[in-house]
């Protein structure tokens, strides 16, 4: 499997996410959430690694709108919902997945 940055096009934390990337040389499958949401299998194998809360934004415009910081909610059920309700950026290679913009974390890809 060739390594997946999940994340929209307009955030900001995925741009740097994506320029990491790209300064180091590293190519990727940039899978953007604006135009395509994730299957509920593509959930799971990120979910497999992390936990499902763990996964949730609440800074998010979906969060906001969805006005989930009142409301009792199964967080696999809103993920598989609304993909934009995922934190993002989604740095994914096979099982290894780093969810948010953590450089430090992203080492585990560079092959070094």
């Amino acid at each position: 499997m060739s390594l997946q940055i999940i994340g929209t096009a307009k955030c900001r934390d995925t741009k740097k996410c994506r320029l990491w990337f790209d300064q180091r040389g590293i190519s990727y499958h940039f899978v953007d959430l604006g135009k395509r949401a994730l299957s509920p299998g593509e959930l799971r194998a990120i979910a497999a690694r992390n936990s499902w809360d763990d996964m949730m934004d609440r800074s998010s415009k979906a969060w906001a709108k969805k006005q989930l910081e009142w409301k009792e909610f199964d967080p696999e059920e809103e993920l598989t919902a609304d993909s934009l309700l995922l934190r993002t950026p989604v740095v994914r290679n096979g099982v290894d997945v780093v969810i948010g913009y953590e450089p430090k974390s992203w080492i585990i890809f560079t092959g070094k």
